[in-house]
Parts: C-alpha cells; sequence; structure tokens
C-alpha cells in the first residue's frame, strides 16, 4: 500500500486504549503496539480510544477478571462484574455510533475485548474461543472487530470502507 492509500481515507478507527499505550489494564499497565499504521492514523486524527472496562466503571488497577462459557464475567475473587463489562460494552458501541465507526482493532484475550480467543473463567490460564462482551455486542450491530495481530486486515478493511 502506498502513501497515498493512506491519506485518502476519512473513516475512524476504534483502538482499545491500552493498544495505544494508556494503562488502563487491570494491572495498571497497557500493551502498546507500534506500527507505521498506528502512527498514520493518528496523525489523521482517525482513531478514536476507548477502554470498555473503565468506561464500564471499573477502576484501575483492578482484580483480573474472566468470562465463562455462560457469559458470566468474574473477579478471581469471584465478584460478578457482568453488569460493569456490559455498561462498558454499551459505552462503546455508544462511541463508535457517535463517530460513525465500523471497524475497531481490539486486545486479544480480554473478557471485554476478546475478538478470537478468551480466558475460560477458571482463573487458571487457559484459552477458549470466544469472545468479550463489547466484541460480542460490536459485532452484533456490524462492527468489524479485529485484533491487535490483525491491524493490517483491520486496516485494509478501513480503506475498503472508505
Amino acid at each position: 500500500m502506498n502513501q497515498q492509500d493512506m491519506t485518502t481515507s476519512s473513516a475512524k478507527l476504534l483502538i482499545s486504549a491500552c493498544l495505544l499505550g494508556d494503562p488502563v489494564r487491570f494491572d495498571a499497565q497497557s500493551k502498546p503496539i507500534h506500527s507505521k499504521i498506528i502512527h498514520t492514523l493518528k496523525q489523521q486524527g482517525r482513531l478514536i480510544k476507548a477502554c470498555p472496562e473503565t468506561l464500564g466503571g471499573l477502576p484501575t488497577p483492578r482484580p483480573a477478571a474472566e468470562i465463562n462459557h455462560q457469559l458470566i464475567v468474574t473477579t478471581h475473587t469471584g465478584i460478578d462484574v457482568t453488569h460493569e463489562f456490559q455498561r462498558g460494552a454499551a459505552a462503546t458501541l455508544a462511541i463508535c455510533l457517535e463517530h460513525n465507526i465500523r471497524i475497531a482493532v481490539l486486545t486479544e484475550k480480554s473478557p471485554s475485548c476478546g475478538s478470537q480467543l478468551v480466558y475460560d473463567g477458571s482463573f487458571q490460564r487457559h484459552l477458549i474461543d470466544g469472545e468479550g462482551v463489547t466484541t460480542r455486542l460490536l459485532r452484533k450491530h456490524g462492527i468489524l472487530v479485529f485484533n491487535q495481530f490483525e491491524l493490517e486486515q483491520a486496516h485494509a478493511a478501513l480503506l475498503l470502507i472508505s
């Protein structure tokens, strides 16, 4: 892809705030990704960042949480935080609708943002096929969700809708 392709599009991309370096993960850390795509979209003002968990009212830091097969999200101490995750998903969807966002890049394995894999709720670091609460809601509303390892695919989809 040439520089012209990267600058002619106007569609915005939703991205997990932790992937841009914001220390909003449960452990008050981030998972920044460094790429020319992110750099260019950021310069163009086409990135909209969100952390569904903080939007749902959860503090940073916070206890680690996982999602089980029944889509219940609990902390490692057994506290049900499903409502906060649902509230954060709804707030993230509202941001997407406000900005007419059709593509999102969210953090894989998260009980909010996982798009292919999530931890199974046993707190034994077992991954299962599945999606987080936010990913599920965004996809239900027609928003394409990719993870941080699929950035090039997300960018290609973004160019197609622009």
